[in-house]
């Protein structure tokens, strides 16, 4: 009887780190909003990092947060970290490659509650009188994060705090397009 069950679970374990290997090695996250703003007020909220209070969903999640930066405001080399709650955890962002008004790259690393590393994007397209702002987030699924994608949906968990954080930039960006014609109509610019 002892052999049976020694053999059964086993052949569960087995099965299961087959199961979790099998996964996909690579993950990627993607959403896209349009903007009622032009790509330079929009590219604005996202390379200067203390803009990225007013709209990441992150902030939402715990107040208390303890959020530090490092090197330039905005561009290549600008870095933030932060340190809160379970819903928010630890790490750090930093600007790898910025091209105004069209693209930023940031190298995006997770303490907790899960050691890892990715690339986030942010690409923004001319569309109009609109800018497409989109948001990548890709890298590498080591065998947790594989185990874990057995039981979790990382596009739908993560993608939903993507467009949470684009709605929100999408009001901020409009609301700061809005100040930004009000300014030049009353300074009596065309």
């Amino acid at each position: 009887m002892l052999k049976t069950i020694l053999i059964t679970a086993a052949v569960v374990i087995v099965g299961f780190v087959i199961l979790v290997a099998t996964r996909p090695a690579d993950f990627r996250v993607t959403r896209t909003a349009a903007v009622s703003a032009p790509p330079s007020v929009v590219f604005a909220q996202v390379n200067e990092l203390r803009k990225w209070e007013a709209w990441s969903p992150w902030g939402k999640l715990d107040p208390a947060m303890k959020q530090t930066y490092e090197g330039p405001p905005a561009g290549t080399g600008a870095a933030y970290g932060w340190s809160g709650n379970k819903n928010v955890g630890e790490g750090r962002m930093t600007i790898t490659e910025c091209r105004p008004n069209e693209f930023i790259r940031f190298n995006l690393e997770f303490v907790k509650p899960f050691a890892g590393i990715c690339t986030t994007e942010f690409t923004f397209q001319p569309q109009g009188d609109q800018t497409a702002v989109t948001w990548t987030m890709s890298g590498k699924n080591n065998f947790m994060a594989k185990a874990m994608g057995l039981f979790m949906n990382c596009d739908k968990m993560v993608g939903g705090q993507f467009d949470q954080g684009l709605a929100a930039m999408k009001s901020v960006a409009e609301t700061a397009a809005k100040n930004n014609e009000a300014t030049v109509s009353i300074a009596g610019k065309p």
